[in-house]
């Protein structure tokens, strides 16, 4: 469910898009906190063992593997797994660009291009209701709209 804070905007005050940031309902924060958490915790509990708990022959050896690993990941460039990612993701979308009926002499081509636009439009004048306050005035009811 998409929540909409763009009425909160125009009123807000000094620190009013820090507060509108943390704002609990569909924040990033609200899907992300309990990921950090657990991250801040194991990190904590790793430094402290490192920094409280190892003798200075097991740091070393720490710091070795932590060196080894570090230049492991040099070995496939990142650029390079993106470019298999990005590859994959135009494919899937092209796959569906042919298949968009274009308008053509066939009744049924026609009526589904001209429905397809149709939700185009109502889309677009959804969401531009959500966002100007020009539009919101023209269709300010969902009667307006469908009129």
């Amino acid at each position: 469910m998409t929540i909409s804070y763009t009425l909160k905007v125009p009123n807000s005050r000094f620190g009013g898009f820090s507060k509108l940031l943390f704002h609990w309902k569909g924040s990033t924060y609200k899907l992300l906190y309990k990921e950090f958490i657990v991250f801040v915790v194991r990190y904590t509990m790793l430094s402290l063992v490192y920094w409280q708990l190892l003798t200075e022959e097991q740091k070393c050896l720490y710091s070795k593997v932590a060196q080894y690993c570090n230049r492991s990941t040099d070995l496939i460039p990142m650029s390079f797994v993106l470019g298999f990612y990005v590859t994959l993701i135009v494919n899937q979308w092209w796959a569906q660009y042919p298949s968009i009926p274009l308008p053509d002499q066939l009744v049924q081509g026609w009526i589904l291009w001209r429905t397809l636009i149709r939700c185009t439009n109502l889309s677009a004048v959804l969401i531009l209701r959500s966002i100007s306050i020009r539009v919101l005035k023209c269709f300010h009811t969902m009667d307006h709209v469908v009129e």
